[in-house]
């Protein structure tokens, strides 16, 4: 027998060839992957947001207030979305999460503005992504007061040529200090539970398979609605577990404020856990193999990482790529826990992203039931 046979190893290559053409899933997974890799992070993926949603309160409505907005939206940093008539209206509109400034030109501003006063602007950000905020408050100063300056001729020239026009006063909320940490760990939460849940039951039927047991489950007078309660409760604990852990670590080892109500943290997060265990037990139901289930666990996984601002601005991204995250239930439970952590938000200031939670619980689970595979075909 010959050391080294080039036919026995053209035999090894048809047989692993004609194994990956009858594994549809795993060369799908060779595929996609790459493919969905370079459209998030070539298209969606964006560190210079621009385009954030603002809400102006215009209290002046003169010919240098409208001058100011005009350059505002020229420079693409911000989108006056909203004109609410009362603050208390722009307030809810920020704690929500519906913008991330807040533009308020007071009474009497151009009155001031051509007597030298430096009269001034008030600029709210919302700043619990320090790395949304900073881009357009950086330049809002220059940004402003060139936009003014174009207006002043004649008799008001002289004041072109002075020092700055305008005070622009900036209010960061919620993480004055910009610290990266109160972002980042509070959305990390999210994605460990988004981890560990769905793959944990990625594999409750698929392991059953392939270890032969699923004939005495078959066997067993059990309705698929209790199946799957049964497979998943167990790891609702475990998820508890986690988010204790990562609550303790964001108290005594980074020093993160908890604002909002613990009880309704909880509460939110048992819904957001249930959630990806049920989109776990449905990939069992598809796969056929535990790889291949871990396979759609990861194509689920990718895009809550990038697609739910977890690393980059949701309201930065364009409009294809949030239209994607909103059908990812990270995307709600990021802007849950960073409400009720950093800004102190109730149940009724966070429905908006509570009832899609429980929408998608109902759908998945339904799906779940749906397939799941009573008999051994």
């Amino acid at each position: 027998m010959t050391l080294l046979s080039w036919s026995r190893i053209v035999a090894i290559l048809k047989k692993e060839f004609i194994q990956m053409r009858r594994d549809r899933m795993t060369f799908a997974t060779m595929i996609g992957i790459p493919v969905m890799q370079l459209i998030m992070f070539g298209f969606a993926v964006n560190t210079d947001p621009r385009h954030l949603p603002t809400a102006l309160i215009d209290r002046d409505h003169s010919t240098f207030s409208r001058s100011i907005v005009k350059a505002v939206e020229n420079s693409t940093f911000m989108d006056i979305d909203y004109r609410p008539s009362h603050q208390a209206t722009a307030e809810k509109l920020i704690k929500e999460g519906d913008v991330n400034f807040i533009i308020v030109i007071p009474e009497n501003f151009s009155r001031d503005l051509v007597r030298g006063q430096r009269p001034q602007i008030l600029v709210i950000a919302d700043a619990t992504d320090p790395s949304a905020a900073s881009g357009a408050l950086n330049s809002f100063d220059k940004i402003v007061n060139s936009g003014l300056r174009r207006d002043l001729s004649g008799n008001l020239s002289y004041l072109a040529v002075g020092p700055p026009l305008v005070n622009v006063v900036l209010q960061r909320r919620y993480n004055p200090a910009g610290i990266t940490q109160y972002n980042i760990v509070p959305g990390l939460l999210g994605i460990i539970l988004a981890m560990t849940m769905s793959m944990m039951t990625a594999v409750a039927i698929t392991r059953e398979n392939e270890r032969g047991t699923m004939e005495n489950l078959l066997a067993m007078p059990v309705r698929p609605l209790e199946m799957m309660i049964g497979k998943i409760m167990p790891y609702v604990l475990i998820g508890y577990a986690q988010v204790f852990v990562v609550l303790l670590a964001a108290k005594f080892v980074f020093n993160i404020p908890l604002i909002g109500s613990l009880l309704l943290l909880i509460a939110v997060s048992t819904l957001y856990i249930i959630v990806n265990l049920m989109f776990g037990f449905l990939f069992s139901t598809v796969a056929r193999t535990q790889m291949q289930a871990l396979q759609l666990t990861f194509f689920l996984l990718m895009p809550q990482i990038l697609l739910s601002g977890f690393m980059f601005p949701f309201l930065g991204m364009p409009k294809w790529a949030q239209y994607i995250g909103d059908a990812l239930p990270a995307t709600y439970y990021m802007r849950l826990v960073r409400g009720i952590v950093l800004k102190g938000a109730t149940a009724v200031e966070l429905m908006s992203n509570i009832w899609p939670l429980v929408l998608m619980m109902i759908i998945i689970g339904a799906l779940a039931i749906f397939r799941y595979r009573q008999t051994l075909d």
